[in-house]
């Protein structure tokens, strides 16, 4: 389903009566409205950062629900497509911390390919209805995806953006990891405190410091 080591972690779940019946109320909802991502990359996130590889979890909320947006990733677009204004706040402190040039697309597809799983909490949604999927069960299966990273014996760092992210701190409870927390980059609170609190350079000294190697991030 998969196509890495995520698919033998996640037989049991996929298996369990939560997610079944999840998985049937999702496929109804794309059957008869226009959902997104596209059903093909739901599980994107997960194909590009295996268990083993997931070094950053990024935690968003739900996926865009404009058309053309969402592509299976948190915060990320295809590229060719506007930069939302939460992502351009990440890219504002992604060039006052690291450096790099402001990117001229919004795929974080590198990212992921690095391993940072960038993970909506709910991982599908109605065309202009943002938490239309809140409640059929994929935060059962991503809180368990939390879980499952913090039982990692090697260091994980959480990047929790936002009180709705904030709210899964309680889920990591493993102290070798890092939990990075801040208000969400939205437009509405980046200024009280995203600005210039210099993420990425966080996340990759405690790689180093835990013999890792640091993340990629330049786009």
């Amino acid at each position: 389903m998969i196509g890495n080591d995520w698919d033998k972690i996640l037989e049991e779940e996929f298996n369990k009566e939560y997610f079944l019946e999840c998985k049937e109320k999702v496929i109804a909802d794309y059957n008869q409205y226009v959902c997104y991502p596209p059903i093909e990359k739901v599980f994107d996130a997960f194909r590009l950062s295996s268990y083993k590889d997931t070094k950053v979890l990024i935690l968003g909320q739900d996926p865009y629900h404009n058309p053309s947006q969402a592509m299976g990733l948190a915060f990320s677009v295809p590229s060719g497509v506007a930069i939302p204004p939460s992502l351009v706040n990440i890219y504002k402190e992604y060039k006052h911390d690291l450096g790099y040039d402001f990117p001229s697309h919004g795929d974080l597809s590198k990212w992921g390919n690095s391993g940072v799983l960038l993970l909506n909490a709910i991982l599908s949604v109605r065309k202009n209805q943002p938490l239309s999927h809140k409640t059929f069960g994929w935060m059962t299966f991503t809180d368990n995806i939390i879980k499952m990273l913090n039982k990692k014996n090697i260091p994980v760092v959480f990047v929790l953006w936002g009180s709705f992210a904030r709210s899964k701190k309680k889920l990591i409870t493993n102290d070798i990891h890092l939990i990075i927390e801040n208000v969400h980059p939205s437009p509405l609170s980046a200024y009280r405190g995203f600005f210039d609190s210099k993420p990425f350079s966080k996340i990759n000294s405690f790689l180093e410091s835990t013999n890792q190697e640091p993340i990629d991030f330049c786009l």
